[in-house]
């Protein structure tokens, strides 16, 4: 037991300071280095983290019983390997870009906390809402209106019909995908090329499901 390898008892993901460097901005554009996203994150996981953008609810289930929900104990894990103090995060199915920090290394559970806050904590704005053709606009307002009906039924009252909502959260833009689905890389490049004008290997784009 005492000739046993630190690799051998204690896993490549496994929460910590003390795992290598942790490249900032600068050392990651100098160094050009891939990041591998934790496989939670990415969705290959025998853990499939379960994430509500509209009230950051995060749990999990295994693929041998996804009627049990299992606590998501992973959050001080890594992001990525080799840890960094940035990540940012882009959706085809929004407009916005959300930047997660942490000095001493990106976890899962900075990567959750920061996406709920930025689609939960912020308005869409008149400018952005008028870019949309009027079919999804009505979209986002129906949204809203759920999303208002579900909060006072959750806060134990009846549903009162009240006047249509005029100020919307981003999640209200998502429509019926607001549960995170994975972070990718791979073959977007292209279109994170044409969404920001550059690319680096700490942006990934977020897919969303039902």
């Amino acid at each position: 037991m005492a000739n046993m390898h630190l690799g051998d008892s204690i896993g490549r993901w496994a929460k910590g300071e003390h795992y290598g460097p942790v490249l900032s901005q600068t050392d990651l554009y100098l160094l050009d280095v891939p990041l591998e996203v934790h496989p939670i994150l990415k969705g290959t996981d025998s853990f499939h983290l379960s994430f509500d953008l509209t009230n950051g609810q995060t749990v999990g289930w295994n693929s041998s019983d996804r009627h049990r929900e299992i606590p998501f104990t992973q959050r001080d894990q890594p992001a990525t390997l080799p840890r960094v103090t940035q990540l940012i995060i882009i959706s085809q199915s929004s407009p916005w870009c959300t930047i997660v920090s942490n000095d001493t290394g990106v976890t899962i559970g900075d990567v959750c906390i920061k996406l709920w806050q930025d689609y939960s904590q912020h308005n869409i704005t008149d400018a952005e809402f008028n870019t949309l053709p009027p079919r999804l606009q009505e979209s986002v307002r129906r949204r809203a209106q759920a999303q208002m009906a579900q909060s006072q039924w959750n806060a134990g009252g009846y549903y009162q019909p009240a006047a249509p909502p005029t100020s919307f959260k981003r999640y209200d833009w998502l429509g019926e995908k607001f549960m995170f689905d994975r972070l990718t890389k791979e073959g977007r490049d292209p279109y994170i090329q044409q969404r920001l004008g550059f690319t680096a290997p700490n942006i990934f784009v977020m897919d969303l499901t039902f």
